[in-house]
């Protein structure tokens, strides 16, 4: 009879991204996912495979949970700009102080990774164009309601958001206080709504 599974998949993968948050994949040992997983090492390959199989699980999951959050803003905003932009603010301030913003994790795992962990590097770059084409069909719905310019470059547009989120995380992590972290997000759109 074949052992069954004592732990909560969903909550493995949670406490693997909160480690991988705070270590980096190279920073973080398989000692240390035994120890902040409360697992085997024989559990996790038998779960996973390898590190970097976790690590990709993460990283997808991490991926979807952006993109359903995206969603949910969407639901609850007056319009597709108002939710982008909550769904930003949210991301850059949340919960914590600006100073303890985290890095993106797809942006974290994209710079920190060296080149030759290539499909780790591609799982990132996958789950950066999911979020990237969402954007994009966020903003074609924007231009439809004509939040944006009837010649807005949406695809464009929604390459230069990206590029100002991940800008953002990283400086809310100086110790710039929330209202100027709110002005430059106030920016940021205001510049959206101009291109």
């Amino acid at each position: 009879m074949a052992n069954k599974v004592k732990f909560d998949r969903d909550e493995v993968i949670d406490k693997a991204t909160l480690l991988f948050w705070q270590q980096g994949f190279g920073g973080t040992s398989m000692r240390d996912l035994q120890q902040h997983l409360d697992m085997r090492p024989g559990s996790i390959y038998a779960s996973f495979g390898s590190k970097d199989n976790l690590f990709k699980e993460v990283i997808k999951c991490y991926g979807e949970q952006c993109l359903q959050a995206l969603e949910c803003f969407q639901l609850d905003a007056s319009s597709p700009l108002a939710g982008l932009k909550s769904f930003i603010h949210h991301v850059t301030l949340g919960e914590e102080e600006p100073g303890q913003c985290r890095l993106c994790l797809l942006a974290k795992t994209l710079s920190e990774l060296p080149a030759e962990q290539q499909e780790l590097i591609a799982a990132a770059q996958q789950a950066l164009l999911l979020v990237e084409d969402k954007f994009e069909q966020i903003l074609l719905r924007a231009r439809e309601l004509q939040e944006l310019s009837p010649g807005a470059d949406c695809q464009r547009l929604a390459k230069w958001l990206q590029m100002q989120l991940m800008g953002l995380r990283a400086y809310a992590k100086s110790q710039v206080g929330k209202a100027e972290l709110e002005m430059m997000i106030d920016d940021i759109f205001t510049s959206l709504k101009s291109r």
